[in-house]
């Protein structure tokens, strides 16, 4: 199934100058790139974006982290895209990552493993609609 993702190069994967790198592993995979912008983040958006970490110790650090510069704000669109994308990132800590993962190729730890990346096609659906509208969503 065709599926849309979402991708984040976090200010950590910015600050490396990696951006061609990343998009290149995922349209070498098959991935299409159907949205990109350079972003701020703002705590509002993140409130929601990460809603489901709002009341653990570690949100406020992450909300600082994320807005400390813009960040490359990717859709993705593909067969099986979310499992896809989540193949070629890697899992969350680079340190359980596999090599040739970007989180390994490029990650320091949990918080600076370079990319945010959606975790169901529903998390996908919600995080397009906070950064993205519908006219930047192109079909090609």
């Amino acid at each position: 199934m065709i599926e849309k993702t979402v991708v984040l190069i976090k200010p950590d994967g910015v600050k490396q100058h990696i951006t061609g790198e990343i998009i290149k592993r995922f349209e070498s995979a098959g991935l299409t790139v159907v949205g990109l912008k350079f972003v701020q983040l703002t705590q509002p958006i993140l409130d929601v974006w990460y809603a489901h970490h709002k009341d653990k110790p570690f949100f406020p650090g992450l909300c600082e982290q994320m807005m400390s510069t813009p960040v490359v704000a990717i859709v993705l669109s593909g067969e099986g895209a979310v499992e896809k994308v989540f193949g070629i990132c890697g899992p969350t800590d680079p340190a359980e990552a596999a090599p040739g993962t970007i989180r390994k190729d490029f990650g320091v730890d949990k918080p600076h493993n370079v990319v945010h990346r959606s975790d169901s096609v529903d998390a996908a659906e919600k995080e397009i609609g906070l950064i993205f509208t519908p006219a930047e969503i192109f079909v090609l």
